[in-house]
């Protein structure tokens, strides 16, 4: 099991455009963070959650070159603009659409900004093809399962994921970009290893938990190992983790955890 960090920064990014005076340390590579998603390998499949903007090039700086499965948690910009380039993938997998699990209301956007790539394969070679699925409560892929649960995201739901290898019994609970983690997800979540949460900044925001409140959900997942991902300008690497419990850390562009 393996988990890369490809992006772990808001919809703004950090270094952001007219990049404010008083936030994070930018001589600090840690403090650049492009927009939040994950690759996971488990079992030998490959799943990407989400896609940034950034996507192509967080895929050559990190040397992604397979993609099997695709979910996206939710439909906002930071998360979808990149799925253009999963076209790479459907090449490299043989001319096949890509399987590609959401939210239904996740789908509906993907058919509105992507209605070329909604076909059983490329409309030519090179062209992105995408087959539609409604994620279901336990996804079950070569490699191991995903079961899904959904987290308040201010006036939306965002799908929270849950990863079980097979073959060792490892697991790990993504929950990025929600306000809270309730008692499902919380019982979903029993017994995972490693367990990633929203800690936007220190201020309070309507639908992201802060680093404190990340920090105190934590604590009470229990998990071996957290981390905190999807922070602002205002989260410096190195200031913010030395506050932090030694279980409990940030998150960076380009980190990988296996175990």
């Amino acid at each position: 099991m393996e988990i890369l960090f490809l992006g772990t920064g808001t919809s703004q990014g950090v270094p952001m455009i007219a990049h404010p005076k008083g936030g994070c340390d930018l001589n600090n590579p840690l403090n650049w963070r492009t927009r939040t998603s994950i690759h996971v390998e488990m079992g030998g499949h490959h799943i990407q959650v989400d896609a940034a903007p950034e996507f192509r090039m967080q895929c050559i700086q990190n040397e992604v070159t397979q993609v099997d499965t695709f979910i996206l948690t939710h439909s906002h910009a930071d998360h979808i603009l990149g799925m253009d380039d999963l076209r790479r993938f459907c090449d490299l997998n043989g001319g096949t659409a890509l399987p590609v699990y959401s939210s239904a209301e996740g789908l509906q956007r993907i058919r509105e900004i992507f209605p070329y790539a909604i076909l059983d394969k490329p409309m030519i070679k090179g062209y992105p093809a995408f087959k539609l699925e409604e994620m279901p409560q336990v996804l079950e892929v070569p490699g191991g399962s995903i079961e899904s649960v959904y987290l308040p995201h201010g006036p939306m739901r965002v799908l929270g994921l849950i990863f079980t290898e097979a073959e060792t019994g490892k697991s790990f609970a993504y929950y990025t970009d929600c306000k809270e983690v309730g008692e499902e997800a919380r019982l979903l979540a029993e017994g995972a290893d490693v367990v990633i949460l929203d800690g936007l900044r220190t201020e309070p925001h309507p639908s992201h938990m802060t680093v404190a409140e990340a920090t105190q959900t934590a604590k009470e997942m229990d998990a071996s190992l957290s981390f905190l991902t999807h922070m602002t300008y205002r989260v410096d690497h190195e200031a913010t983790e030395a506050s932090l419990p030694d279980n409990i850390r940030l998150a960076y562009d380009g980190l990988r955890v296996s175990w």
